[in-house]
C-alpha cells in the first residue's frame, strides 16, 4: 500500500446540513465540481457515481460510511481512461465539524488515501481537490460558483 495521502482542511461559513447537501446532491455538485453530478442513496455499500453533463461516468465508488451531517466516506475509482479504470480504488473521507470558536463556521477535513503504489490517480486528485474544495467554499459562502476552464471528465 502506498503512503500517498491527500489531506485538506477548510473553514466554511455554512451549517453542517448545508455542507452535507452540497456534498451529496447532484444539482449542487454540478455547480462546483466541474459540472459533474453525484448520485447515490448514501447507504453503506451503495454505489456512488459521478457523471458529466453528457452522461459519461467519470468516477465510481461505493459508500463506506454516511453519518449525516458529520461523516461521509466512499471508495474512489476514476473512469476517465483505461489505465485509471484498472487502478485499485482509493478512499475519500469528509469530516464535518462545527468550528468551536464560531458556530456559523464548519471545519471540513478531507482525507484521500488508500492509493496503490505508483498511483496514476494521486497526481490528478492532488491538483483536482483544491479546485473542487475552493469551488465548494466559494459557492456556499457567496452563492456564486467558480467556473474553472477545462473540466474533469
Amino acid at each position: 500500500m502506498s503512503t500517498q495521502t491527500f489531506h485538506y482542511v477548510s473553514y466554511i461559513r455554512t451549517t453542517p446540513d448545508e455542507l452535507w447537501e452540497a456534498l451529496t446532491d447532484p444539482a449542487f455538485t454540478r455547480r462546483y465540481w466541474m459540472d459533474n453530478g453525484v448520485a447515490s442513496d448514501w447507504q453503506p455499500g451503495s454505489p456512488v457515481t459521478f457523471t458529466n453533463p453528457a452522461g459519461r461516468v467519470v468516477l465510481t465508488g461505493s459508500v463506506l460510511a454516511a453519518e449525516r451531517p458529520r461523516l461521509l466516506s466512499y471508495t474512489w475509482s476514476l473512469q476517465t481512461d483505461e489505465q485509471l479504470r484498472a487502478e485499485k480504488p482509493s478512499r475519500v473521507t469528509f469530516l464535518l465539524e462545527r468550528y468551536e470558536h464560531d458556530p456559523d463556521v464548519v471545519r471540513l477535513t478531507v482525507t484521500h488515501d488508500g492509493f496503490p503504489e505508483n498511483s496514476l490517480a494521486f497526481p490528478n486528485i492532488s491538483t483536482g481537490w483544491p479546485m473542487v474544495l475552493s469551488g465548494l467554499k466559494t459557492l456556499l459562502e457567496t452563492e456564486q460558483p467558480i467556473h474553472f476552464k477545462g473540466s474533469c471528465g
